[in-house]
Order: structure tokens, then sequence, then C-alpha cells
């Protein structure tokens, strides 16, 4: 699809998962979604799409790395832009608004939020071919969290933030939606009716493959250092440790078994 094989402008190794997936599914529209592009280029998963001659529409809040994204992408003929914060309400009404099509090719999400509830409205009215989609990659199955929407909500830079890959999957089940990878903290959805390319893997065995053995995960994210008890605990005690953990955010988040 246009993609340099090892690129670095994704975070980790997500634009050869990225070319890997779409050569294999029926997309057609060249057009992607990128939800919170940021500057255009760091850690991007669509920069080499916009190059290779899609279109598309990269969404930014921020408005100094909007400014950049803009001035970066001036050369794509086929972007177009959307200074915005992306919510449950506004989302789908914003890529009607640029006649974004239905059976779009290639969806980033990464908003550091209610990423669920925004993923949930986007997947009632379009059905994209390949969803990049961020976790909450410390929050292991079985346990499914994800923040609620609330207008209020700022990210703080910490670990309260997205959903957990067990709340990902259960949303793309309920879509019909199949989880085909994890790249440490991204996760990678294509529909049921395209999957029999994709090796079929439970959600336990993703988090193993694409998070928990990975060898250099605690050096890539030595952040997660003080929630790395969760992969030694049972479920039910993983639920205590998540609600002392967030005591300060309780009734802001869900968390179940």
């Amino acid at each position: 699809m246009g993609l340099k094989k090892g690129s670095a402008y994704s975070q980790s190794n997500e634009e050869e998962v990225i070319q890997r997936s779409l050569a294999a599914l029926p997309a057609k529209t060249r057009f992607c979604v990128d939800i919170a592009a940021g500057d255009g280029i760091t850690m991007s998963n669509t920069y080499s799409l916009f190059k290779s001659g899609w279109g598309g529409l990269a969404v930014e809040g921020d408005g100094r790395l909007f400014r950049k994204l803009v001035d970066r992408y001036a050369k794509f003929p086929r972007a177009q832009f959307a200074k915005t914060m992306v919510t449950p309400d506004t989302v789908v009404p914003l890529l009607k608004s640029h006649s974004v099509p239905r059976d779009f090719d290639f969806l980033s999400l990464d908003i550091d939020g209610y990423d669920h509830f925004v993923l949930q409205e986007i997947l009632g009215a379009y059905r994209p071919f390949l969803i990049c989609a961020e976790v909450n990659e410390k929050i292991p199955p079985p346990l499914k969290f994800t923040v609620k929407y609330d207008p209020a909500y700022v990210w703080r830079e910490d670990h309260f933030y997205g959903q957990s890959l067990a709340m990902l999957e259960e949303l793309a089940r309920d879509k019909r939606y199949a989880l085909i990878a994890l790249e440490y903290n991204n996760a990678f959805l294509v529909p049921e009716e395209h999957s029999a390319p994709f090796p079929s893997l439970s959600v336990a065995e993703a988090y193993r493959k694409g998070y928990l053995d990975k060898p250099d995960r605690l050096q890539r994210m030595p952040w997660n250092r003080d929630m790395e008890a969760l992969q030694s605990l049972a479920p039910t005690e993983g639920l205590k440790f998540v609600a002392r953990y967030f005591e300060r955010d309780a009734g802001r988040y869900i968390c179940r078994l």
C-alpha cells in the first residue's frame, strides 16, 4: 500500500502491521482517519499513507500541534484537517461533515481518555477495514477497564486513561470485529467478515504475545513498573488493586470482569 517496510514514523512496529494487514484486506478507498494526529509525524500511524497518496482526515485538538500538522501535510492534496477535541457526541457528525466513506480503509484512534465510547459511536455508523486503537496496556485481561465519558476529562499524563484490551475486545465482538494483533499499547481490529487471512487470537493470547512477552516492555515503558503487580494477581484481586490505585477517580471509570 505504498508503506516503507520498517518505517520510523510509528511508535513501534505499527506500520509493518498496517502494511501487512491492508495487503490482506479488500480495502479500496485509500482513505484514512487519524484521531489525535499530533504533529503529523511523531509516532504517526498515517503519515506514510498520506505520503503515498492516500486521502484522509487528520484530527488534532492541540493548537500548537495542529499548526505543525497542517504545515507538514500541506504537500498532500488529499489531506483534510480538523482542529477539535473529539467526543462521543461529536465524532460521527465530524466524520460526516468531511465526507468520510462508510467503509474507509484505516482508522487510528489515540485520545488518551474515553476512547472506548468514541470508538463505539464510530462503529455504529462506519465500518473501517482496519483499526489501530490505543489501549491501556498495563491492565491485563480479563479486567475490563475504561474511563467513563466526561466532557471535563483531561488526561493528567498518568495511568488513568483509555481502555484495557479486554474492554476493547468486548466492544469489538459486539460490533463484529476480530482482534488480530497487539503491538505494545496499540491493538488492531478487522471486520469479522474479512478476518479469515489473520490468525485467530484470544484476548489473552494477544496480550501475551503483544505486550507481556515483549522482553523490552519495561525498558520501553518504565512508568508501568508501579502497576506491574497486576500481572501476577488473580482477577478478583486485580479488581481490588485497580480500585485502590484509582481511588481518587472512584466513579469516573468502569472496571469489571
